[in-house]
């Protein structure tokens, strides 16, 4: 594990492999373990992994916002003298890569957006942040962890529970991030981006349903959109091969022009 220093407090890392910069974004109660599945990657992509304040390894519990997981990205990325990169996220780590693009859209050389959303969708989500954010607070972690598995898996087999000791790994920073979640709106940003865009939904998520990412891709121009079928909210565990084989053919069709690092 690296540490960055960005915005005076420390950013925890994972950096491996070597090849085009793949930036890869946890979702929210996640962390950069979380990518455990995709760390293959790295035979073909230098994959740079970051935890978000008040996640994983991240102490820093002020500030705790999208606008500043996007804003600490991008930090890193220019620490490690990296010009752009591809930024792929899932849930909250699609609705920050979302956000890198609206602050920094020269330092996104393609996005990757799975099973996330562009908008908060009032009043619909009050209700739903207001149950995960109390859950969050007064539920024991481990029974926290049985329901977000069975929320966030299709097949609740035993490999799929038990990887959720890597997928969920609840924090401090948990209901500040929730509370930023919930005015997220994008809807404006989606029909401005102009670099390659993939789209990824599951066909049973029932967190971010996949009425969301088609939505998505119809208001992106020229964006891909691929369904993972079978599959919940945590696709990137539950179909770790189909969804790492999604990144590697899309990626291949649009390489970096300039050589970051």
């Amino acid at each position: 594990m690296y540490e960055a220093v960005v915005d005076q407090s420390k950013m925890p890392y994972l950096r491996m492999g070597k090849g085009e910069p793949l930036v890869l974004l946890h979702g929210l109660s996640s962390c950069k373990e979380s990518w455990f599945k995709q760390f293959e990657l790295a035979s073909e992509y230098d994959l740079i992994i970051p935890d978000f304040r008040g996640h994983g390894d991240n102490q820093t519990l002020e500030g705790v916002t999208i606008e500043n997981f996007a804003k600490d990205v991008i930090c890193l990325l220019k620490q490690l003298q990296i010009e752009n990169a591809h930024i792929c996220g899932l849930s909250m780590g699609g609705i920050v890569a979302q956000e890198i693009y609206r602050q920094a859209p020269e330092m996104c050389k393609s996005l990757i957006l799975t099973c996330t959303t562009y908008s908060a969708f009032k009043p619909y989500s009050s209700p739903l942040f207001k149950y995960v954010k109390t859950r969050s607070q007064y539920l024991p972690t481990s029974l926290r962890k049985k329901i977000t598995a069975r929320s966030c898996f299709y097949s609740w087999n035993k490999e799929n529970m038990d990887a959720i000791d890597y997928f969920y790994r609840p924090r401090e920073g948990v209901p500040f991030a929730m509370d930023s979640i919930k005015n997220i709106e994008y809807r404006s940003l989606l029909l401005t981006i102009n670099v390659p865009t993939l789209i990824i939904g599951a066909q049973y998520d029932t967190l971010l349903p996949v009425w969301i990412q088609i939505c998505m891709h119809e208001m992106i121009p020229n964006s891909e959109l691929v369904i993972l079928r079978n599959t919940g909210h945590a696709a990137k565990i539950e179909s770790a091969k189909e969804y790492n084989e999604s990144i590697k053919t899309f990626l291949s069709k649009h390489p970096l022009t300039n050589k970051a690092g």
